[in-house]
């Protein structure tokens, strides 16, 4: 069966898999969704039975159906690689009740690896099988570690181009370095004068330029996005879910058939969508237990009904989730609304008109699996201090978020379904805010000391991905205004506003 992507907010009619990866963002400011949901073709057993890679291909030739056999399995070969430092891809480990999948094996030791070790290798292939011939450029806003995942992935690959724009002052000092010693010759990283959502919105206001996009044709230049707004972000993703279910299984640690919950740390809501999608093809999961830091957004709109994101940006020690306009939430509003994208386009120009939004009681409904919960700072420092003290097992600020969230969960409501926590990061990313958790006060020291101690106190080597920042020179200095943005890609791109 060919599965088609259709625009969330209604305009034009359906494209294939290919093509809803080479644009990137729909018109309109739509998100490309698929026109029905496939199955599973194989049974959890048998999944079990394959490594990261075949389970990879099983879930992704579902949704990418005009890539042949032969294009799907070399992008995932390309994409899964020695560039992760375990054959496994992404392990399970036990602590404490739960079961946490480590998705930071990769290069830039963050889970969105997973899906832009992949993204390049898949656009790449699209621009072929479409005979597109004009220059990708890459345009990203990130709150700290799609910027890093992007650039490696896009690094001096051939036809394309990547800008990357993040909150100057809103990332940790290693996600900032791994970005700004960058050395790809296709690549620019511009730090903003604002916040992530101030990056996000700029880059969606370029996306939908009119002007700026001829400008950008006359000089045989395209743009798509590397966010989790690109389909092709979001359906790698779903992969890993599918695949922490089958090691479960493998291992004997549930039945076959047995539902699991999931406890996810999100801000964009990219990475629990994925876990939806997972759920609609027919993988057994029970709760979808959606995390937030102090910017809980989510957190209320789940609660209550309302998303409202006329609230006070607060910088956290988990700056990935510091988000409040949750881009991949449309894609779930439109599912839930039945496919209806009149109803909501309605909502989404409702956000962008006066910063809020209600969705229906049906609706509502329709999200009972979603299970919301919020940690403050002062929870995840106790979380991450707590889970070293019981098991010796040192996590992220984001992943405790999540941990927080289920430890909560799991008092307060006395479910022990067996439980996946989506561990993101690795704590060497967070070194510092990790290691003051752990010690129970700020910690002064240099951040390349804090790592080292770091490192004893967890028991693991350091990441490469540190080892390279260390000396590494910084490449990209560049600081803009959130209203100069569009003149830096103009001037990165070396094409002159059109004059009125």
């Amino acid at each position: 069966m060919d599965i088609l992507y259709r625009n969330t907010r209604g305009i034009g009619e359906p494209i294939k898999a290919s093509q809803a990866i080479l644009k990137g963002l729909a018109e309109g400011g739509g998100l490309y969704v698929p026109t029905v949901f496939p199955k599973l073709d194989k049974s959890v057993k048998e999944l079990a039975e394959m490594d990261y890679r075949g389970v990879a291909y099983e879930v992704m030739k579902l949704f990418f159906t005009d890539y042949t056999e032969e294009e799907l399995r070399g992008c995932i070969a390309r994409a899964y690689d020695d560039k992760f430092d375990t054959e496994e891809i992404a392990p399970l480990v036990e602590a404490d009740h739960a079961y946490y999948m480590e998705l930071f094996h990769g290069k830039t030791i963050a889970f969105k690896d997973m899906a832009l070790s992949i993204l390049p290798h898949l656009m790449t292939t699209a621009a072929k099988k479409n005979n597109q011939t004009d220059e990708i450029v890459i345009l990203t806003a990130t709150s700290g570690d799609t910027g890093k995942a992007a650039l490696a992935g896009f690094a001096d690959v051939p036809g394309t181009r990547i800008i990357v724009f993040y909150p100057k002052n809103g990332v940790s000092r290693v996600q900032e370095l791994q970005m700004v010693t960058e050395k790809g010759k296709n690549t620019t990283v511009i730090g903003v004068l604002g916040n992530f959502d101030d990056c996000q919105t700029g880059v969606k206001k370029m996306f939908t330029d009119e002007t700026l996009k001829d400008d950008m044709a006359k000089r045989g230049m395209t743009f798509s996005s590397a966010n989790s707004i690109n389909i092709g972000r979001l359906v790698p993703q779903v992969a890993y879910y599918v695949f922490a279910y089958t090691r479960l299984l493998k291992e004997e640690r549930i039945k076959d058939g047995e539902p699991i919950n999931f406890v996810v740390p999100t801000g964009n809501f990219g990475n629990i969508l994925a876990c939806y999608y997972a759920k609609k093809l027919g993988l057994p999961v029970a709760k979808m237990i959606c995390a937030s830091n102090e910017n809980k957004v989510l957190y209320d709109f789940f609660e209550t009904g309302t998303y409202d994101m006329r609230r006070k940006f607060i910088l956290t020690s988990s700056p990935s989730m510091d988000i409040l306009i949750s881009s991949n939430l449309e894609r779930l509003i439109y599912h839930s609304a039945g496919n209806d994208a009149a109803k909501n386009a309605e909502l989404m120009n409702q956000l962008k008109t006066d910063g809020v939004y209600q969705i229906t009681g049906a609706m509502k409904q329709e999200m009972a699996d979603f299970v919301p919960g919020f940690a403050s700072e002062t929870d995840t420092a106790e979380e991450i201090r707590m889970l070293y003290e019981r098991t010796g097992y040192v996590i992220d600020t984001h992943t405790a978020v999540a941990s927080s969230v289920y430890r909560s969960y799991r008092e307060k409501s006395g479910d022990i379904t067996p439980t996946v926590i989506v561990s993101t990061a690795s704590p060497f990313k967070f070194a510092r805010s990790v290691m003051s958790a752990v010690r129970g006060a700020e910690d002064k020291r240099d951040d390349f000391e804090i790592i080292d101690d770091l490192a004893k106190t967890a028991n693991v080597s350091e990441p490469p991905a540190i080892r390279e920042i260390r000396t590494a020179p910084v490449k990209h200095n560049t600081v803009c205004e959130i209203a100069d943005m569009q003149k830096e890609v103009r001037g990165v791109l070396g094409i002159c506003k059109t004059e009125e």
